[in-house]
């Protein structure tokens, strides 16, 4: 296929295989995640990239370009920078902000907050952000992450963030014992000097830390890991076929999930191909197994799997529903069933895609009143 460039250099097809809010089965805002880099400034254990300090992969400024470009022709809603640690890669990233914000895309930086040694250097950081068009911040922390980020970093990344109204979210990792939880990060002395109206712009959340090996079941608080009692509250996976990962490697992944770099079937395209990122779209869109994961979730495969083969385990072994993902690709067993009855399935997901993706939008949109005649005073 001819290929030519736009007015930023950015390499383009003389067609695009998918326009915005074409052919898509998936409706909803999309993500561009982008990982400038591997390399990192923690080596968390099970760290879901894979990523640590000895890692030395980093991506072509010009795919980067290239990705938010094609994002935005597909009606992309927002650019992400994750890693690695994004921030390593500092040219690189500012560029691509800048130029997200250019074409009017926002953007999220996900960060350990390594830069942040003191408040003056935090500033300096942020500042440079938030000139290039930052809308958004998210702050990784936790117990593998203060072996390397000491927790002081993250509350004064925070501190300074809320003074300069950036919103802010921090994730803390999730175990049953654990030193850093939410309120460790929220009783920080620094955060306690905040007004409420500055508290009230920090989101911490807690989010389950998990193994890497789908048959290694982590101590997590009692009630939060899958079983029985509790599947029938466990939603589809929202990030497969809504996120597309362009990875330091160059392959792009139809979701933002751990152990992209361990599973090669979420990897569905490469910057290589022509209008990779409308393609990644299509070839995912067109695979059941994935629609069938987003729809229902890995963990309701996991029990229709055991129901067919008893002697699949899944009850209380999964808090994360990236590991029940893991778990699906890499079992022989669970391979083995859906390849022998995921057809049964078929009917199901399709019907949950309409409801979910068409019917339940639509009626939802019928049913509000128009935004212009809202009070929201009352």
């Amino acid at each position: 296929m001819e290929q030519g460039a736009d007015a930023d250099g950015v390499t383009t097809s003389d067609s695009n295989p998918l326009q915005p809010d074409e052919r898509s089965l998936v409706r909803g805002v999309k993500v561009l995640s982008i990982m400038p880099t591997f390399r990192c400034t923690a080596a968390c254990t099970s760290c879901g990239t894979y990523s640590s300090p000895a890692e030395r992969t980093v991506l072509n400024p010009q795919a980067i370009r290239a990705a938010i470009a094609e994002a935005h022709r597909l009606g992309f809603g927002i650019v992400v920078f994750t890693g690695g640690e994004a921030t390593l890669q500092r040219r690189d990233l500012l560029d691509a902000i800048a130029y997200a914000t250019s074409l009017d895309l926002p953007t999220r930086l996900v960060t350990n907050a390594y830069w942040a040694r003191s408040p003056q250097k935090a500033a300096r950081v942020l500042d440079e952000l938030m000139s290039a068009g930052l809308t958004e911040i998210n702050y990784s922390t936790g117990d593998e992450h203060i072996r390397f980020v000491p927790i002081d970093r993250v509350a004064i990344a925070v501190v300074e963030a809320v003074k300069r109204r950036l919103p802010v979210h921090v994730m803390v990792e999730l175990r049953a014992e654990r030193a850093v939880t939410r309120d460790t990060v929220l009783g920080r002395p620094e955060l306690r000097a905040l007004s409420d109206a500055q508290r009230d712009m920090v989101k911490v959340v807690e989010s389950p830390w998990m193994p890497l090996d789908p048959h290694q079941v982590e101590s997590y608080p009692d009630g939060l890991a899958t079983d029985s009692a509790n599947i029938s509250e466990r939603p589809g996976c929202d990030s497969l076929l809504r996120t597309y990962t362009l990875q330091s490697d160059g392959r792009v992944a139809a979701c933002c999930g751990l152990g992209m770099r361990a599973i090669n079937e979420l990897n569905v395209t490469t910057i290589d191909e022509p209008d990779f990122l409308g393609r990644a779209v299509q070839t995912a869109e067109s695979d059941v197994l994935k629609l069938w994961i987003h729809s229902l979730g890995p963990d309701r495969v996991l029990q229709w799997a055991a129901e067919k083969d008893p002697s699949i385990q899944w009850q209380g072994m999964y808090a994360h529903h990236c590991q029940s993902c893991h778990r699906l690709y890499q079992d022989p067993k669970v391979r083995a069933v859906i390849q022998e009855h995921g057809h049964e399935m078929i009917g199901t997901v399709a019907q949950t895609l309409w409801l979910d993706e068409y019917l339940a939008p639509a009626v939802i949109d019928q049913a509000m009143p128009p935004k212009a005649g809202l009070d929201m005073t009352r």
